[in-house]
């Protein structure tokens, strides 16, 4: 029998995608259906005097805060976010009211005029005095450190808001039934949002179930942001007593919607005449928005990546993150580790060009290798691949030819060098006991995850894992939808995780049902035995130790490593720029012991 893993197979979801036939949330209709909008606050920050409904009201649907039976609040990491303004404003396009009705144009025709008592807006995280979560990383004494180097390099970073622009926009539909509620929608986290629906509407967890419709890319777009348009679907949905759609438009998503946090990154370094890294002392400044949300985990693996890829002694690093009122910022592919590593490597190229040095040879000279330690003070394993992609990214990409022969052409190349933790930091997977089931079928077996496929291949990687496992052909495995009426706790699917962490649960439960199954077909299995379901929890790699509190130990069971190499461009009649070629060498390994 063929293997699974290591070949090319038919992706789960790839022939319902090429013909058309797969569901997105707006394909999804049911009957007497009404759709729905949200009114928004036009100003940053100020008071609610009163609202003025300039329509026909007849045969509308109308919600405020005042119809949320249970608590007006986003759960989530800090209970700060309502899930509609009650009173106070906190930043532009904050939720007011929510509108249905079955004519979709009429809906959109409907005016509402809101009348404010404004007050001054904080807009510069810089100013803010509101801190959302504080970071401090140290190891070894920086004024030795200092006091060792030859030279010292200071330099400061910014990045700013960056949009997800996933294909499909953001969007719900809410189904009042059974007491209860069903959600179906574009989303990455399904029991993010059935904690929330919870505790927005006041229902035991057996009255809410969220279905994952076919999803159009989530980036971490629709990590914790689809619990407020859930929640507000549902409010529309059980006042009604009828089905609620909730779809976005491009602007819409794009005006209210989280986006990365901007940045302000200051490194001060001191280094040696040879290149080698004496002290780092970095600070670190996010910009959370009006609302916490996510903010101080991506706040953690942004500090946690900050001295990027490499070695040294003494380090500091102290990060912020702050309230401004701007709409609230979240999650977003790389969780705060982008804007860090940014940050540090272009310092990098600083600190070479002060020192005259090849920027290659610098991160030769400095990249972490298996036995080193991080900032954290965690030891790096075998699996420490810094060097190795390095060089073969510049040998294959004829970096040090181009580089010289690119002078004074306008054509430049360049290169980055950086790592990314895999899995949630130090004691998070952990705390979310994440479960992952396989359940025997007559012609096979049935994969029960709450991971979510948002074009990444979920359904596929985790079929070939099982199939390999089992010994069963890829055509034998099934993956159940992520639904929570019928699928386990798998944690979010996010941070580089859905693989190796739900994945590696999933090998232990084919593992386990090989070695049931004997010589037996799983036919002849469920005739003598009867069902079978085996589910696995999360246990950490052995000597995984981390300390919350003091942020030092072991912050991720495993590191992916790259360097990307690009050339560039510049026309010098428009100025503009291009990037005719890339090259990314990359690899990561997850510890077999997990």
């Amino acid at each position: 029998m063929s293997r699974s893993v290591g070949r090319n197979v038919v992706r789960k979801d790839g022939t319902a995608k090429a013909v058309g036939t797969a569901r997105y949330v707006d394909d999804l209709t049911f009957p007497g259906m009404l759709h729905a909008r949200t009114i928004r606050s036009t100003i940053p920050r100020g008071r609610i005097v009163r609202m003025h409904r300039r329509f026909d009201a007849a045969g509308f649907t109308i919600v405020d805060a005042r119809d949320i039976p249970g608590r007006n609040l986003v759960s989530l990491i800090q209970e700060d976010q309502p899930c509609l303004a009650e009173g106070e404003v906190r930043h532009a396009a904050e939720p007011l009211l929510l509108l249905a009705h079955e004519d979709r144009e009429r809906l959109l025709q409907a005016q509402v005029e809101v009348e404010y008592a404004p007050a001054p807006a904080l807009l510069d995280a810089r100013e803010s005095t509101h801190v959302f979560k504080e970071i401090r990383i140290a190891r070894g004494d920086l004024d030795t450190g200092f006091r060792e180097a030859d030279l010292v390099v200071e330099g400061e970073y910014r990045t700013g808001h960056q949009e997800h622009l996933y294909i499909e926009p953001n969007g719900m539909i809410a189904v009042p039934e059974h007491g209860g509620v069903t959600v179906y929608g574009s989303l990455q986290c399904p029991y993010y949002v059935h904690r929330a629906l919870c505790v927005l509407l006041d229902l035991p967890e057996d009255k809410v179930r969220v279905v994952q419709a076919e999803t159009g890319g989530g980036f971490g777009g629709k990590e914790e942001y689809p619990s407020i348009i859930a929640g507000h679907a549902s409010l529309l949905a059980l006042k009604s007593g009828r089905p609620v759609k909730l779809i976005y438009d491009r602007t819409e998503d794009m005006i209210a919607t989280t986006k990365r946090h901007p940045s302000t990154v200051r490194h001060r370094t001191g280094v040696m005449r040879d290149g080698r890294l004496a002290a780092m002392e970095i600070d670190v400044l996010f910009d959370g928005g009006a609302y916490c949300t996510l903010s101080p985990v991506v706040l953690s693996r942004g500090c946690l990546h900050a001295t990027g890829p490499y070695r040294c002694d003494h380090v500091r690093v102290s990060g912020r993150v702050v309230m401004t009122n701007t709409p609230p910022n979240g999650a977003f592919r790389g969780f705060g580790a982008p804007q860090t590593l940014f940050a540090a490597d272009v310092h990098m190229e600083r600190i070479a060009e002060q020192l005259g040095m090849d920027p290659v040879r610098l991160r030769e000279l400095n990249a972490l290798r298996p036995g080193d330690s991080t900032a954290t003070g965690q030891v790096l394993g075998a699996d420490a691949a810094a060097l190795d992609v390095l060089r073969a990214a510049v040998s294959r990409s004829g970096f040090h030819r181009k580089r010289r022969a690119y002078r004074g052409t306008g054509r430049g190349i360049g290169l980055s060098l950086f790592f990314h933790g895999a899995g949630f930091t130090g004691s998070g997977e952990v705390k979310l006991k994440s479960r992952a089931s396989l359940e025997l079928t007559p012609d096979g077996v049935r994969i029960l995850v709450a991971s979510t496929d948002i074009g990444q291949g979920q359904r596929t990687v985790h079929a070939q894992i099982v199939a390999e496992a089992l010994g069963l052909p890829f055509e034998a495995v099934e993956v159940a939808a992520a639904d929570t009426s019928i699928v386990p706790d798998s944690g979010p699917t996010v941070a580089s995780r859905t693989t190796m962490v739900v994945g590696g649960l999933l090998k232990r439960c084919a593992e386990e049902m090989k070695a049931r199954l004997g010589a037996l077909t799983p036919r002849a299995y469920l005739r003598r035995h009867g069902p079978l379901v085996i589910t696995k929890q999360y246990e950490p790699p052995p000597g995984l130790v981390w300390d919350d509190d003091t942020y030092q130990g072991s912050a991720y069971g495993s590191y992916g490593w790259a360097c990307d190499v690009i050339e560039v461009e510049r026309d010098p009649v428009t100025a503009g720029t291009r990037s005719p070629r890339r090259w990314s060498c990359a690899t990561a390994r997850w510890p077999t012991a997990s």
